[in-house]
């Protein structure tokens, strides 16, 4: 599923350029996506845009987030740190935290890999039509590994 996501983050500007499910399913199937993959995606991006929908960027930034059992399980620590981080330089205000929150919430169980909370973060980002800063999409699409130090 994180592969058609990143295709559609690469392939359509925005949300709204995207075609209808139908249309955008049989251009994924072209490209050589699985059926259940493009569906898991398509639901997913459903998720996303009703949580765009409401979006409202009025939340409280002085309030402490205190992540249940689940989330922590769902999460992991290397995840919940990345988002505190992105918090912490200003990038991520909570509304959008809250959006990153309920998308890897609704993947299932089981830790989630923080190379795939960077692409549900790129995919809130993307849902709101908002571009992150530089650094930080360099921080959300280069994996460390890869990156040089100058």
């Amino acid at each position: 599923m994180f592969d058609v996501l990143v295709y559609l983050y690469e392939n359509y500007w925005r949300p709204d350029a995207c075609p209808s499910h139908d249309q955008l399913a049989r251009k994924l199937t072209a490209v050589g996506f699985e059926s259940d993959e493009i569906q898991e995606a398509l639901t997913w991006l459903d998720g996303l845009a009703q949580a765009a929908e409401s979006y409202t960027g009025r939340q409280s930034e002085h309030g402490l987030r205190v992540y249940s059992s689940a989330e922590q399980e769902r999460l992991g620590t290397e995840s919940i740190g990345f988002l505190s981080f992105l918090e912490a330089a200003g990038v991520l205000p909570p509304p959008m935290r809250e959006m990153v929150i309920d998308r890897a919430m609704a993947l299932g169980t089981g830790p989630l890999d923080l190379e795939d909370l960077k692409i549900i973060v790129l995919m809130v980002f993307w849902s709101l039509g908002e571009e992150p800063d530089a650094l930080i999409l360099d921080e959300l699409l280069v994996e460390a590994d890869e990156r040089s130090i100058h």
